[in-house]
């Protein structure tokens, strides 16, 4: 495996890659869900690029940039043993040039759910993956449906930009206990991690009320919300029933919907979803 770090280093390792390249972008401190991804694309590719780069320009004032873990030893060697053969891990110089003054920016679907409640954040995902793609060029692209709007944004923003890629969005792996896996899960503490098993119980609780025949949204919703209720240390911020595609708000469930929610523990906000086919 190969590791680069300018846009010259990797534009020269790119040219010796042959066949279908997929991508994988991450920002690091991998899990298994991550290396699902490059298994993944190692199944659909004759070669793998992955990126490592926690992107500032997503996060907030007051959120968790500085405090991010990190551990690029230990992810080299997952993606290595993945069968990654080109990893590249720019620095924010690198990425952003003194005087940097130009976004991608997607408007509809960012402006509801993650979108209201981070603002900004998804002018710097658009930007980031727009500067990853046109770097790498790769004919696939891997992301995880955990990151549910992200994915959804960044399909739209494929299209509306005629990228020649192909958008793949593979299933949330989770702990034992249906924990969405999550590089943020390491700062819950005990208790914290327990309660946090009342997201896969809620949305479960809706799902189920769903396969048995439930159609209204705002009853799905309620589900939702009562379940994350009876656990103390939860804290709703939002819950989402919405057109899987354009991410409007539904009345009646009726095509491929996203029941989506955000939920803090102590200072550790945590999101995750089912897709109600």
């Amino acid at each position: 495996m190969q590791t680069v770090t300018t846009f010259a280093d990797l534009r020269a390792a790119r040219r010796t890659l042959s066949g279908m390249v997929g991508f994988v972008p991450t920002m690091g401190y991998l899990h298994t869900g991550h290396v699902s991804l490059a298994l993944r694309a190692g199944s659909e590719c004759a070669s793998v690029v992955a990126s490592i780069f926690v992107n500032p320009t997503q996060f907030g004032p007051n959120e968790d940039l500085a405090k991010y873990p990190r551990d690029l030893p230990r992810d080299l060697a997952q993606l290595e043993a993945a069968g990654v053969e080109l990893v590249w891990t720019p620095t924010p110089e690198e990425m952003y040039l003194p005087g940097f003054q130009t976004w991608v920016a997607v408007e509809g679907l960012t402006r509801p759910l993650e979108g209201e409640a981070r603002p900004g954040h998804f002018r710097g995902v658009t930007t980031i993956v727009t500067k990853l793609f046109n770097a790498v060029g790769p004919d696939k692209a891997y992301f995880g449906q955990k990151d549910a709007q992200q994915a959804a944004v960044i399909r739209q923003m494929v299209k509306d930009l005629n990228f020649p890629i192909d958008i793949v969005v593979c299933p949330i792996v989770r702990e034992p206990d249906g924990l969405a896996l999550s590089s943020r899960n390491i700062y819950l503490n005990p208790e914290e991690r327990q309660a946090a098993t009342v997201l896969f119980l809620s949305l479960n609780a809706a799902r189920s009320a769903y396969d048995s025949g439930e159609r209204a949204a705002d009853k799905l919703r309620s589900l939702v919300r009562e379940k994350v209720a009876s656990e103390p240390l939860a804290r709703l911020q939002y819950v989402s029933c919405a057109d899987y595609d354009t991410l409007e708000e539904l009345e009646t469930v009726r095509r491929k919907a996203l029941l989506s929610m955000a939920v803090y523990f102590g200072k550790t906000r945590l999101i995750d979803n089912f897709v109600l086919e």
